[in-house]
Formats: structure tokens, C-alpha cells, sequence
């Protein structure tokens, strides 16, 4: 983040400190707790959310060498993501054009791909390079029986891919979807960041409920007393809405430290934890010394189950046995904190909401981010907002 929008942040934070305020909504939000709960409400997310909408798949450090390639289904379609021998990452469909099969799994290194169940290969630019005993396949075109492309992109060190084609074809327009974000993404350079480690975690709830319990500081002095309370100052954040997309700013106390420090000397990172939720699916957390995704999925057709990957990205190689030993105390922190505190009180809200005590949660003005993501996603799934307008 360039440090003239940090200087102008953290002076926001003091103002806050000072008053004893936080930024705020216009108004308390009614929410219906159906969209936590409906099937029908869940089917419709699905088809547009994870059908239609570019989804922040991994980093490129994941696939940095022509051959590097990863695979992903937890949208419900099967995805190859693969970076080419022109160095271009491309996404197909991870279905073989003979019969179906899948022609990679999970990640590695491949020259070709090659469909282990009757021996079709696909070269890394999806074209079809060979079918056994050919003869017996006449009409077969291999240019136009290549692995079906998906619309992907490339952009800051991110990689977006659509499960499905649009009007547009294979083309992804990643820095129209970030849109006033892509200027800030550009500036942490996380194309120089390397890949640590992926956990998968499942909970029972709605998937949505994963992503809110990130986004309001209201609870930290409650549920996080023991914990991460004492670093932060509790129901204070800074809130910007970027079309769909959002950031939060969540200031540790640490940041007094720098109020008597000259602004040309400020340095926001260290002392706020930044939190974007890039729609419709990933929180990107911005911390001191890594970065964090969590993708969160529905798990098929269940209203209260999801999955999430929590990646982590660190800004050096991991070359020794204490940067390891670092790093995985730091991602044992963060999943106890959230997987002993956050969700399990997640998981009994899902078991309300679905008790029909209630029709409606309610979000606080002083909860905007969670009220606009919930917002943005209503207007989206019920037809007012589209892929485009996510920036």
C-alpha cells in the first residue's frame, strides 16, 4: 500500500482512538437469516457466485516454472490451471474429450497431460498432441477436441479463474474486476511472495458465515477476551466498500507507537491487520509478516456445510528448519484462534437460524462491512448486480 493512502488511514485510526467512534453504517440492517437457511437460496448462490464470477484460485508462486500446475473442483467444476511453456498461465476443464476423464490431479510438474484411462494427450496449451490406435477415431479433429479453455488471468501475483465461459470467451479482465483495488494490489507486490501451505478446514454452516465472522470487530472483546482481544482495540474499524469488494482495516493497539513518530516515518502494516473480501468467496488478510486467503465453499448442496483453504504466503523461502518451525506456529495460532473461538459459535448460529426462532439477524452500525459483503451478495444473487459491477 503506497504510504500516502497509509498516512491517510492511520490518520482516520487516531480520529477514532480520540472520539471513540468507528466508521459506521448508515442505518442498523434487518438481515433475513433464510439466506443462511434456504436450499433454493443456496442452488440460486451457486449457479451465479461460483458459476458465473471470476474466483481467486491461488497465487502464481504456486505455478511459477512452463509445467507447474494445480487443480481445483471446489466450485463443482472440475479446473486444470496450468502455466505453459510461453510462460502463460491458462484453465481448462480437467475433462478428457474422449470420454470424460479427469487428466491431472491435485499438483506438480508436468510436460504433457496424459488421461490415465485411455491414454489421450493434451499438451500444456490444452491442445489434443495424440489419441492411441487413431485410425480407429475418423472425423476425430485433434485442433478442434483440445481440452475445453476457461476464462483466466494473471495480475499481481493472483490467478482468476472462471468455472464457466461467458460472452467474452476465455478472456478475464482481472484488473476491470478489482477495478479502484487493482492499483493497492499492485503495490504489496505479492509476485514475489512464495507459497507455505494450504489446510482445508470443515464446519458446519453456511458458508457465508465463515466469511462474517471476519468482518466486524464487535465480538473481539467477548469471544476473543483471552485471546487476540488485548491486541486490538475491540468495535473499531476502518471501512471502504470497493463495488463488491471491501476493505477493513482492524488497528492494533501497537499502532500508539507511532502517533508521535513523524507521518513520513508512519507505517500502517505492522500495527492493522487489513482484511479485503474479494467477491464473492475470498478473505485476503493482509498481516505484518504473511498474507492469508481463506476460499470458502458451500460443500454441494448443503445450506450448512462449508469448506475453506486457508492459504498462506510468506514474503521469504522457506530454507530452513526455524523459518518451518515459524511458520507453522504461526498457522497453528491462526487456525486455533478461529477454529476454537470463531466458529464454533458460527456453527450455533446456523443451528438458530435453522430453528425458526427468528426471521431476521440484525447488524449493528457499527458492523458495515459485514452489512455491505451480505448486501452485495443479495443484490447479486437476486439479479440487480453482475460479475461486471464487482469493482
Amino acid at each position: 500500500m503506497k504510504h500516502d493512502q497509509q498516512v491517510m488511514l492511520m490518520r482516520q485510526v487516531f480520529a477514532h482512538i480520540d472520539a471513540g467512534t468507528t466508521d459506521v453504517a448508515e442505518s442498523v440492517c434487518q438481515h433475513p437469516v433464510s439466506s443462511y437457511s434456504s436450499p433454493q437460496r443456496l442452488a440460486r448462490e451457486t449457479e451465479v457466485l461460483f458459476r458465473r464470477f471470476p474466483l481467486l484460485l491461488g497465487m502464481s508462486c504456486q505455478i511459477p516454472e512452463p509445467g507447474d500446475h494445480f487443480t481445483d473442483d471446489h466450485s463443482g467444476i472440475p479446473i486444470l490451471v496450468v502455466r505453459g511453456n510461453d510462460g502463460q498461465v491458462r484453465a481448462f476443464h480437467n475433462v478428457c474429450r474422449h470420454r470424460g476423464a479427469r487428466v491431472a490431479e491435485g499438483c506438480g510438474h508436468q510436460k504433457n497431460f496424459v488421461c490415465p484411462y485411455h491414454g489421450w494427450t493434451y499438451g500444456l496449451d490444452g491442445k489434443l498432441r495424440g489419441i492411441p490406435d487413431q485410425r480407429n477415431f475418423p472425423g476425430v479433429d485433434r485442433d478442434t477436441h483440445g481440452l475445453v479453455p476457461l476464462p483466466v488471468a494473471e495480475r499481481h501475483g493472483m490467478l482468476w479463474v472462471r468455472p464457466t465461459l461467458g460472452s467474452d470467451g476465455v478472456d478475464l479482465d482481472a484488473q476491470r474486476h478489482l477495478g479502484a483495488l487493482d492499483a493497492e494490489f499492485a503495490s504489496y507486490g505479492f509476485d514475489r511472495y512464495h507459497h507455505y501451505e494450504t489446510r482445508e478446514i470443515r464446519r458446519k454452516m453456511n458458508w457465508k458465515l465463515a466469511i462474517d465472522t471476519f468482518l466486524e470487530p464487535y465480538h473481539f472483546s467477548v469471544l476473543h477476551r483471552n485471546t487476540v482481544a488485548p491486541l486490538f482495540f475491540p468495535n473499531l474499524c476502518l471501512f471502504e466498500p470497493f463495488g463488491l469488494h471491501l476493505r477493513e482495516v482492524l488497528p492494533r493497539r501497537s499502532i500508539e507507537t507511532q502517533r508521535n513518530m513523524p507521518e513520513s516515518e508512519w507505517d500502517l502494516i505492522p500495527h492493522n491487520t487489513i482484511v479485503y473480501v474479494l467477491f464473492p468467496n475470498t478473505v485476503f488478510v493482509v498481516q505484518v509478516d504473511h498474507v492469508e486467503t481463506w476460499r470458502v465453499y458451500p460443500i454441494g448442496n448443503g445450506v450448512d456445510e462449508c469448506i475453506m483453504y486457508l492459504d498462506f504466503y510468506v514474503p521469504n523461502r522457506i530454507d530452513s528448519d526455524s523459518a518451518r518451525r515459524h511458520w507453522e506456529r504461526n498457522m497453528d495460532l491462526t487456525i486455533r484462534t478461529v477454529c476454537e473461538e470463531d466458529f464454533p459459535a458460527c456453527e450455533g448460529m446456523q443451528r438458530g437460524f435453522t430453528s425458526g426462532a427468528q426471521t431476521h439477524a440484525i447488524y449493528g452500525r457499527n458492523e458495515p462491512a459485514l452489512a455491505h459483503f451480505e448486501r452485495a451478495v443479495e443484490e447479486v444473487v437476486n439479479g440487480h448486480s453482475q460479475p461486471g459491477d464487482a469493482a
